[in-house]
């Protein structure tokens, strides 16, 4: 079984690239300490939004979907599922909630991830909710004209529990002895899970509620802020791309881990500097005609009315559709479309 030699890491050298993303991270998660303890109230807002989109955004990856109006009924409201869909989606924003209450008492390690697991299947009846894979899996990919292509091959069933042990004692090992920066342990751990795929299924779900889970246990807490998930689903391709580009060569000892983390630390930046851009928009006293007008000015082509809401958390739905039809009737805006497929752009 092969995996990541964590005791190199201390030694290997980073390129500019690596080391820049991490120095800004740094940066941005010191601005949002301090900007938690000006506006913690109206920031507060934006959680309930976050866990909405985190949930969406890692189900629709995997093809798992419903209706917007039903997709906030199961998160914000904890509706019970109706059918095999719904059942997938409440696991997750069960487990995921879970994390952003409890991430400090949950252990990284393989019986922890395991509860995790089971928590995704806690709705479906999945026999192996909560246990590793009982047959070989492969990632593959669908091409236009049906066929498919093996890109890699994961760890046999055999093999998978040890392994497992393995990446979660040496993750816990270099944290531990401040071996490397949690910013280069942490994408290792997720490549390497993946490289593993330990279920038969829920390894995509499964990757991002650890990202989730071994940043906040890092103080790295964007995440309950901003969806790293609708970050990743808006942006798929370089995500694949990226986990293709560091799994070549993984078995033999070859792989090289740069894209990956790479793609990763982008991600966690791109919801950092998200978060500055909304902190914007609550930090001052504004009408809510002054504020929807600085939510537009963050968009660049066309937007929705939900874009805008997301955007200005404090503000009421009412409050964003007034301040939406006076920017319409003064013409800094012109809307397009109607119904559900009503959206909007700047014109000033």
């Amino acid at each position: 079984m092969r995996r990541f030699n964590y005791s190199k890491i201390k030694d290997m050298k980073w390129d500019s690239d690596v080391l820049g993303l991490i120095a800004a991270i740094y940066k941005e998660a010191g601005k949002q300490e301090l900007y938690l303890k000006q506006r913690p109230e109206e920031l507060e807002k934006l959680v309930d939004i976050a866990k909405v989109q985190s949930t969406e955004a890692s189900n629709a990856i995997e093809g798992i979907v419903t209706t917007s109006t039903r997709m906030r009924q199961l998160v914000a409201d904890k509706s019970n599922p109706r059918n095999r869909s719904e059942e997938e989606i409440a696991g997750y924003r069960d487990a995921l909630g879970i994390i952003h209450e409890n991430f400090d008492a949950i252990p990284i390690t393989r019986n922890y991830i395991l509860q995790l697991h089971k928590i995704l299947y806690s709705y479906a009846n999945n026999p192996l909710a909560g246990a590793t894979k009982s047959v070989q899996n492969y990632i593959s990919a669908t091409y236009p004209d049906g066929h498919e292509k093996i890109l890699f091959t994961p760890l046999a069933p055999f093999e998978t529990p040890e392994a497992l042990d393995r990446i979660c004692g040496e993750y816990n090992r270099v944290i531990g002895n401040n071996d490397a920066d949690p910013l280069i342990a942490i994408p290792i751990f997720i490549h390497d899970f993946l490289c593993i795929h330990p279920f038969n299924d829920g390894n995509g779900r499964m990757s991002r509620l650890l990202t989730t889970l071994l940043l906040y246990r890092n103080r790295f807490c964007v995440g309950k802020y901003i969806s790293l998930e609708a970050k990743i689903a808006k942006n798929t391709d370089l995500y694949y791309d990226a986990l293709a580009a560091s799994q070549n060569g993984w078995h033999e000892g070859k792989d090289d881990p740069v894209p990956f983390i790479k793609y990763l630390l982008g991600t966690i930046l791109a919801a950092y500097r998200d978060f500055e851009d909304r902190f914007a928009l609550v930090e001052t006293k504004r009408t809510a005609e002054e504020t929807v007008r600085l939510a537009t000015l963050s968009k660049l082509g066309r937007f929705t009315k939900q874009d805008i809401r997301e955007l200005c958390p404090h503000l009421s739905l009412s409050s964003v559709e007034g301040a939406l039809r006076k920017l319409v009737g003064s013409g800094e805006i012109v809307r397009e479309g109607q119904g559900k497929s009503t959206c909007y752009h700047r014109v000033k």
